[in-house]
């Protein structure tokens, strides 16, 4: 199944008798700013303007729980998941387009969280908003109630024990930019740094000048050149949980099933008995 989708197969499928819902995920990491300027609002841009139909979903509120030192976006519970996504008027047998402004990583957490659960048919608009070339609006829509009722899987997703494992018996990769994973920098976490054994990844360069994801092929050699192979488990982390699904995303695009290790750094790094690497070397 694909798990992305182009501004103009999403333009036809909209224009048919059985559209997808479409849900808008804008988020930005905030971080504080010597400018003072106020956090980024995605409720705001939504409702500047949004893809006809769509509605708006709140990353920090509805698709992550409240912190409570276990990362700064951990799964939300499953029940009040559920219940947003039904508000939102997604149901199990009606296909799920999801957006962003363009960076892409708050429609693939959302993405990620719905496949996780169950959900059979859910796709990123690759691009995102900045992509669309159609008409916006800012009504409101109201739809009627969905009926999709999550099940969390068993497997796709690490803790913090099992993302050290891999790191140690497969391919762990790390989504943050590359200053992060050497502890160069770290502008929000305690300690800067990596998970010994993981491997840098930037899910930035998973994505070209347009912001669009690389094709496939070019995606699939990346993956290779890493260490990911046929018979390698990979899982992916990032500061908390939302980049990394962008990179679980570009993995499957080029046909490298990775889990998730959602509490990530922010997670990791507020544990000081965890082990931190600094460096370019994994170890």
């Amino acid at each position: 199944m694909n798990v992305i989708i182009s501004a103009s197969e999403l333009a036809g499928e909209l224009a048919g008798g059985d559209p997808p819902v479409l849900l808008d995920v804008r988020w930005q990491l905030s971080t504080p700013a010597a400018t003072g300027r106020p956090p980024f609002d995605g409720r705001a841009a939504y409702l500047s303007g949004h893809l006809p139909g769509a509605v708006f979903v709140d990353l920090d509120r509805e698709l992550a729980a409240p912190s409570a030192g276990r990362g700064r976006h951990p799964l939300p519970d499953p029940e009040e998941f559920g219940a947003a996504m039904r508000r939102a008027g997604v149901s199990a047998g009606r296909p799920v387009v999801v957006y962003d402004g363009g960076l892409g990583w708050g429609a693939a957490r959302a993405w990620w969280l719905l496949r996780w659960t169950g959900h059979p048919d859910v796709r990123v608009l690759d691009g995102g908003l900045s992509s669309w070339d159609g008409p916006l609006e800012t009504s409101v829509p109201q739809p009627d109630e969905g009926d999709f009722a999550p099940v969390p899987a068993a497997a796709g997703l690490l803790d913090a024990d099992g993302a050290a494992a891999l790191a140690r018996s497969g391919l762990l990769l790390d989504a943050r930019t590359g200053e992060r994973y050497r502890g160069e920098v770290e502008p929000i976490d305690r300690v800067g740094g990596h998970i010994p054994g993981a491997v840098s990844a930037p899910t930035t360069e998973n994505v070209g000048p347009d912001g669009r994801l690389l094709p496939a092929g070019e995606l699939s050699a990346r993956f290779r050149a890493l260490g990911a192979s046929a018979d390698t488990p990979v899982g992916v982390y990032c500061g908390s949980g939302v980049s990394a699904a962008h990179e679980v995303l570009a993995l499957a695009v080029a046909g490298v099933p990775a889990a998730l290790y959602v509490g990530s750094w922010s997670e990791w790094s507020s544990d000081p008995e965890r082990p931190v690497a600094v460096g370019p070397d994994p170890r």
